[in-house]
């Protein structure tokens, strides 16, 4: 099966037990409340319906259209936008006869499940298979540093003892604390031995992002080749996997970051570049692309030997699993400020982006972490106060209880169609992205 198919597959499925498991948290606490479902879909049925059945009063089907899914709640302005319905007078079994709180619950119902959702998946993730990280004593040697960030002090080989002035224990989540968190002093050993405390400005995460700097500490890899993409100059120029690279253009390499900071990433300059293979040595000459590439990495297959492998009890899965989601959640509301930077914006994907956090090949562990990552992040920007997402019927419903005054269906009506509208586009922006991104990058 094409890893296409295999991504595709992933998605459908993440997708649609995420979807159900939403529209659920929706109708329990209708059906508790004794307000009408209609219709209860995975997916949307314009027009017509892969698979429906009635049972009871709801309508259960499949729509064909994989955008999304719905329950349609008597006596409510949705996106049905049935206003034969909401002519007529309320009616008792309709949503808009029964109490604001009550409203309320049934519309956070979806978020709820979603949240809760993703914290259970991650909980059973520590308990099932543990955790790896990387920690002070896996790494030595310290870390390769980007050469942006020596201006600060940091050196290549510096291993990290504190952030903040506290203990940092995995040091494999230190990017991420620099790009979403708010890290003003880090400690560091250097290789001669001697410690010292280095700032940086407030602003470092910002910076990271304008320079598209997001590993500025990498695990120190050696210069051993372990991946060559055959069609690339690399693969044409005769390099193979198992190289050690020990010069390029006249400099001696012992690690990756030392062939990749010796390249010339101009595509009309050869670069000579020493290997040694099966006790042989030889120089192979290569031009990079015009975006710098030849094709050939150290993906750090050495690390696969190395970390430390976390197992959790019952109770520690719950606690650290719930700590864990916590901090998901928080760093994806934190990383929401760049999208809407001019370079954020073409960042934004749609399906495309989705699919492609998942792995080529199946493997159950990296299914449901992605499936808890995205169950947080649908949970996230349903709750934003749009209408037409749960989060806008949300602010009118408190709106409501603060003024005592409900907005009329007209005004709903017209709130609805912009948010539908606003929500159309967003979707027509974030997948024309995966497109552009597809057809030229």
């Amino acid at each position: 099966m094409s890893p296409f198919a295999v991504k595709a597959i992933q998605l459908l499925l993440s997708l649609s037990f995420l979807i159900v498991l939403h529209e659920l948290g929706h109708f329990i606490p209708a059906k508790i409340f004794k307000t009408r479902v209609e219709k209860f879909y995975l997916f949307f049925d314009i027009k017509y319906s892969l698979f429906k059945k009635k049972i009871g009063e709801t309508v259960y089907g499949i729509g064909w259209l994989p955008l999304g899914g719905y329950v349609k709640i008597a006596g409510m302005i949705d996106e049905s936008m049935d206003k034969e319905q909401m002519a007529g007078p309320p009616q008792p079994w309709e949503f808009r006869s029964k109490p604001t709180w009550q409203r309320l619950i049934i519309m956070l119902g979806g978020v709820t499940v979603n949240i809760i959702l993703g914290f259970v998946i991650y909980m059973s993730i520590l308990f099932f298979y543990g955790r790896d990280v990387v920690t002070k004593e896996d790494m030595p040697e310290g870390f390769a540093v980007a050469e942006a960030f020596h201006q600060y002090g940091f050196q290549d080989g510096d291993v990290v003892l504190k952030v903040n002035g506290k203990d940092f224990e995995y040091l494999s989540e230190l990017n991420k604390y620099l790009f979403l968190r708010d890290v003003n002093t880090i400690e560091v050993q250097h290789q001669d031995g001697s410690k010292e405390t280095l700032s940086l400005p407030e602003d470092i995460g910002i910076q990271m992002f304008q320079q598209d700097i997001l590993k500025p500490f990498e695990y120190m890899r050696s210069a051993v080749i372990d991946t060559v993409l055959a069609d690339y100059p690399a693969g044409k120029a005769g390099f193979e996997i198992g190289d050690k690279i020990i010069a390029v253009n006249g400099n001696s390499v012992s690690h990756w970051h030392e062939f990749n900071r010796g390249m010339i990433k101009d595509s009309t300059t050869a670069n000579e570049v020493v290997i040694q293979r099966n006790g042989n040595i030889d120089t192979l000459s290569v031009v990079t692309t015009n975006t710098g590439q030849i094709g050939i990495n150290n993906f750090g297959s050495e690390w696969r030997e190395r970390g430390t492998h976390l197992e959790f009890s019952l109770g520690e899965s719950i606690v650290a699993g719930f700590g864990y989601g916590y901090n998901i959640l928080t760093d994806y509301v934190k990383q929401f400020k760049y999208v809407f930077t001019k370079k954020g914006a073409t960042q934004v994907g749609g399906f495309g982006a989705i699919g492609n956090l998942f792995p080529d090949t199946w493997d159950w562990l990296s299914f449901w972490q992605t499936t808890a990552l995205i169950s947080i992040i649908l949970a996230f920007m349903n709750v934003l106060p749009i209408p037409a997402l749960d989060g806008g019927h949300v602010m009118f419903l408190l709106w409501e209880m603060a003024t005592g005054k409900k907005p009329n269906d007209k005004f709903m009506e017209y709130a609805q169609m912009v948010g539908f509208f606003l929500l159309i586009a967003l979707v027509l922006f974030a997948n024309g992205n995966d497109i552009y991104r597809w057809l030229f990058q």
